[in-house]
């Protein structure tokens, strides 16, 4: 394990910081593991790692960043809070993937920032449409996913065993 520090290794109280304070920003050096630590908290609090899990959260750069992807970073005072990947799929379509927040800072409305902030950075990037696969075990994400309008499709062939749900926003 590097030495970057995982939010699942600090404190709760160290957390009571204002959300005004989360700045969003894109991936930068040094991130792969914040990145790592993220989604592996919450995949294996619901599922269980997969073998797709394990190649992009061992590497994000060139599983995502090298094929044009972009990663993006909720950070309270330097630390990596929350992130969302937007990988390109096709001409015009990126899927949503990886996007998780601290257990500690839920419910604070870091989620809607991180996604808000990925759909306006997909739509600069000329998208048609985002997508996104979930299992419906997550209600809360699935319901922040539909409030910034994303709509259900019908279920598709994934790569994730655990994938139930699928979503698409067009612009």
């Amino acid at each position: 394990m590097s030495s970057t520090l995982c939010l699942a290794d600090i404190p709760s109280n160290e957390n009571s910081m204002s959300t005004a304070s989360v700045q969003l920003r894109p991936f930068q050096p040094g991130d792969a593991e914040a990145f790592r630590c993220l989604n592996e908290a919450w995949i294996e609090k619901f599922f269980g790692l997969e073998e797709q899990d394990n190649k992009i959260l061992g590497d994000p750069e060139g599983y995502v960043l090298a094929k044009g992807g972009h990663i993006f970073f909720a950070v309270a005072d330097g630390i990596p809070i929350g992130c969302c990947a937007l990988v390109p799929v096709a001409p015009g379509i990126y899927e949503v993937a990886k996007m998780a927040v601290a257990e500690s800072w839920q419910g604070r409305g870091i989620g809607r920032r991180v996604l808000a902030y990925t759909i306006e950075q997909g739509r600069s990037l000329g998208a048609d449409s985002l997508y996104l696969e979930t299992n419906r075990r997550l209600a809360n994400a699935i319901h922040l996913y539909e409030s910034l309008g994303f709509r259900h499709l019908p279920p598709k062939h994934s790569p994730y065993a655990r994938a139930d749900v699928f979503m698409e926003l067009r612009f």
